[in-house]
């Protein structure tokens, strides 16, 4: 597939979406010292999943004010339209964005919007933000986050989710959370299914009734969790390059996404941290077409999946529709 097809990205982490070269020009600006998270070529270097954790959070300590966070937006949404993206939810943590103070949060929101608000002009991409508790931060963060996102829902602020270390506690813990958000109008969403096998999946099912999944791919193993997910209508974010990248699936050959599908579960498409696994929306395209044969009617499948899953106003939904009609 081109680059110019129209693509819907519903799971991508904006500080994970940065480029190498972004991080490393603030770090020379600022004196920081984070010379060991890049390989020889100058790209990010770890060797697992939970290294790869620490890599970020690494890269993240970069970004200290809300204009380092409106070029970072930039940056991501120049590099994301460039690849077809005209829709995006980008993941947006609090913990990285003042601290979880609310006040401070909404300075890094205003600027980040901003930067959006441009990028929409100069390049048609819409942007809009799930507010994203750190799992292995722990319970308590994770209100204070939750409160962060009620605080500033609406319609740029749409979703609230979970993301990091799915081995850290039990969805349980994180209840309270997913429910201020509820209330606070706010759709949801969890990570899960990647790294803490099937019974993840099912029990963020149980604790915070998501309407998305993010990864969930280890549902698979679990036939009757396949027709839950299938019955229920609960969407899959689906990263296949990150779950290669990360040595979850061997090649894309061996990656279950078309399994799901066959299996009647809506799946859709997004790049997770591109850099970090060398992937552009462009490029999940393209090995999906040369390595398990999609077609067009697959990716409009996909992007209608996408489109009616996204977690914006219904106004934001029809125009979005419109446009991936007219492509």
């Amino acid at each position: 597939m081109t680059a110019d097809f129209p693509k819907v990205e519903l799971h991508l982490h904006l500080e994970g979406a940065a480029p190498p070269a972004f991080v490393r020009g603030l770090a020379k600006q600022k004196s920081i010292d984070i010379s060991g998270i890049f390989d020889a070529r100058g790209t990010y270097s770890y060797n697992d999943f939970w290294h790869f954790l620490k890599v970020y959070e690494a890269a993240t300590s970069v970004l200290t004010s809300p204009e380092d966070y409106a070029r970072l937006t930039r940056a991501v949404l120049e590099e994301s339209a460039a690849s077809g993206v005209v829709y995006c939810e980008s993941f947006l943590s609090p913990d990285f964005c003042g601290g979880r103070d609310v006040a401070a949060w909404r300075d890094y929101l205003a600027a980040i919007r901003e930067a959006a608000d441009e990028a929409e002009r100069a390049h048609g991409i819409v942007l809009r933000g799930i507010v994203t508790a750190i799992r292995h931060f722990g319970p308590e963060k994770a209100r204070e986050t939750a409160l962060c996102a009620a605080e500033t829902a609406g319609d740029w602020i749409v979703g609230f989710g979970i993301a990091g270390d799915e081995k850290a506690g039990k969805p349980a813990d994180f209840a309270w959370s997913f429910d201020c958000a509820r209330e606070a109008g706010l759709r949801l969403t969890a990570h899960a299914g990647e790294w803490g096998g099937p019974e993840s999946v099912r029990d963020a099912l149980d604790a915070f009734r998501p309407a998305r999944i993010g990864h969930g791919v280890r549902a698979i193993e679990d036939p009757r969790l396949v027709e839950r997910l299938a019955e229920d209508g609960i969407v899959l974010e689906v990263c296949p390059g990150s779950n290669v990248a990360l040595g979850l699936y061997k090649d894309w050959r061996a990656h279950p996404i078309e399994r799901l599908r066959a299996g009647g579960v809506k799946v859709t498409v997004s790049t997770d941290d591109p850099p970090f696994f060398h992937t552009t929306m462009a490029r999940e395209f393209d090995r999906l077409a040369e390595d398990l044969g999609w077609d067009a009617d697959d990716f409009a499948e996909l992007n209608r999946n996408a489109a009616e899953a996204a977690f914006c106003d219904e106004a934001t939904r029809a125009e979005l529709i419109k446009k991936l009609e007219a492509a």
